[in-house]
């Protein structure tokens, strides 16, 4: 009986410090966000003020965001198709390219996808320089396939990568039996191996877009007019909205619209994308 006893305690212990460690690591990742919402509803006057609570609350920075002087809503815009497009071509491109590693033989394919994957080790920055040059010379300065382009190439790999992965998980068979009953290999990849990858693809899609969304430095490098800035790079540039004052209240602001979509996308689908992150696990 004591033993019994012992060995249950010892187990409460093990599933409250469980919980203790999940709390800590919850506080870590939220304390930044909540943070940078609480300065946003500050008054400009009050930005440097260490309450926990705003008091009183004010939108006069979310207001100021939005000025007309700003052009933060073009911002968004702007971010909103650089990382709509570049997650549209990744999935094209890169569910066909790994739906050619994983299904089809063919001499080489081991290295091909050795050299995919060793694209994604190169370190951004070192290729800004020699795209800038390039993208001069073309013309491509200040245009958004100065932005996809690059995001592209970088999301690629990763996605191909997953997407091999995934659609190697999937019988052979299903293929083969669409095929039986009359169906060539793309109708088979069109109406077979498509919606059963769904998982896999929409959870790549959720990654290349916040990966895109939250793209920075080779937005800056490669546009240097207002006009056709992403939101990241406007906030960057905020040099305060009333005058001579520091832009943390509009940075704020800006950082917490910039956020929430993303958070409010990932807490709707979260379920397809623990689907497709966990899919292909247990056989």
């Amino acid at each position: 009986m004591t033993a019994a006893v012992g060995r249950r305690r010892a187990t409460d212990y093990r599933v409250w410090l469980a919980y203790l460690g999940i709390a800590v690591i919850v506080l870590y990742c939220l304390a930044p966000f909540y943070w940078m919402a609480v300065s946003a509803f500050r008054r400009p006057s009050d930005q440097f003020q260490n309450t926990a609570f705003p008091n009183p609350i004010s939108l006069e920075n979310f207001r100021a965001v939005f000025g007309p002087q700003v052009g933060f809503g073009r911002s968004l815009l702007n971010s909103l198709i650089v990382a709509g497009v570049t997650t549209i071509l990744t999935l094209v491109i890169g569910t066909f390219a790994a739906y050619t590693l994983a299904r089809l033989q063919f001499r080489g394919a081991r290295v091909v996808a050795a050299i995919i994957i060793a694209t994604s080790m190169f370190p951004g920055i070192s290729l800004i320089v020699p795209l800038l040059k390039l993208f001069t010379q073309i013309g491509w300065i200040n245009t958004y396939q100065a932005m996809i382009v690059p995001s592209l190439s970088f999301a690629l790999p990763l996605a191909v990568w997953n997407l091999t992965a995934f659609f190697r998980q999937l019988p052979r068979e299903l293929e083969q039996a669409a095929m039986v009953d009359g169906c060539s290999r793309g109708q088979a990849f069109r109406k077979i191996i498509i919606p059963l990858a769904a998982p896999g693809v929409f959870t790549t899609a959720i990654i290349t877009f916040i990966a895109a969304w939250n793209e920075f430095i080779i937005a800056l490098s490669m546009v240097n007019e207002s006009s056709m800035q992403t939101a990241t790079v406007a906030i960057s540039r905020f040099t305060g909205a009333y005058g001579f004052d520091q832009p943390f209240g509009t940075q704020m602001a800006a950082g917490v619209i910039v956020t929430v979509p993303l958070v409010i996308m990932v807490l709707i689908f979260q379920r397809r994308i623990i689907a497709g992150l966990t899919a292909g696990g247990v056989k």
